[in-house]
Order: structure tokens, then C-alpha cells, then sequence
């Protein structure tokens, strides 16, 4: 698992809700399109509760309420371009994984202030790399290119005499 932040929350030219989520090194980009109303609330839920809770609030609220704990949510899986959630909650020595859609999953993270971990294997498959890190594997191509000119090739024939 790789842990990840919010990068940016916005909306695409459709009008599609966008979050961005980054890497610790900002070389590993992961775009998740979301309505626009879970975009909103991922935008809104690091500010402080206003006169109404919105539904992350809430939940959190239950969830702490209740005696449990949000520690952690894991964006686990990407299956036919819909990507797939879990929370983990703790009360004492339980642990429970509680499936869940990345955008609800995102604003309760952000609202428990608990991590946001991403599984290798999605950031294969759908990460987007900084242009830095794009140039820095073109670079390691080229330069593989280059050793790889260099070695003469043996002729496996055999020699006739």
C-alpha cells in the first residue's frame, strides 16, 4: 500500500467531479472521477462542521460516537474502471473492513484525519506519472537503448571448416 494525499479536488470539462490524489515524492498521480456532489464534500471536509452536518460528518460522528475508530481507508482494487474501498474501523481489538465507494471513503478519511492508502497494483493501473518522472524512464530507456548498441552480438552459427 502506498500512501497518498489529496492532490486537488475539482471538475473536468464535463463537469465531472475530479480528485487528484498524489505520492509523498508528487511522482504518482491518481485521477478518480466522482459526482459532483461527493467532489464538494471532499472539498469541504477538512473545514469544520457548519450548521448541519454533512453525511462524512455524520458518519465520523457515529462512527466516534458508537466508540469506534476510523484508522486508516484503502482504495484496494480497480475493476472495470470503477475503483473499490475499504474502511478500517477498531473498536478495542476488533477490526473491521467495511467495503466502501472511494469518494465516501476520501471524505471520511480527511474528516478523522486518518491515511489514505492506495494498493500497488491500482497505482499500476491507473496512476499517472509527473512529466519528471516520465522523463526520468524515457531517460532510463535511452540509456538502456545505448549499453544495449554497444555489446557486439556473437554469431551463434557455427563455423564451417
Amino acid at each position: 500500500m502506498v500512501e497518498m494525499f489529496i492532490f486537488k479536488v475539482g471538475f473536468d470539462a464535463n463537469k465531472r467531479g475530479v480528485i487528484i490524489l498524489a505520492d509523498a515524492q508528487e511522482e504518482r498521480f491518481l485521477p478518480i472521477v466522482v459526482g459532483p456532489f461527493e467532489a464538494h464534500a471532499i472539498a469541504l471536509a477538512g473545514q469544520t462542521i457548519r450548521d448541519r452536518p454533512l453525511t462524512h460528518q455524520l458518519t465520523n460522528s457515529i462512527i466516534t460516537t458508537l466508540g469506534y475508530k476510523l484508522e486508516k481507508m484503502e482504495i484496494i482494487k480497480l475493476e472495470d474502471q470503477v475503483f473499490y474501498a475499504l474502511l478500517h474501523v477498531r473498536n478495542g481489538e476488533a477490526l473491521f473492513e467495511i467495503d466502501a465507494r472511494p469518494s465516501d471513503a476520501i471524505a471520511l478519511a480527511l474528516g478523522a484525519d486518518v491515511p489514505i492508502h492506495v494498493a500497488e497494483h491500482v497505482l499500476d493501473q491507473a496512476a499517472v506519472l509527473s512529466e519528471e518522472s516520465e522523463e526520468a524512464v524515457q531517460q532510463e530507456k535511452d540509456e538502456l537503448r545505448d549499453l544495449l548498441a554497444g555489446i557486439p552480438l556473437e554469431d551463434d552459427t557455427p563455423d564451417e571448416a
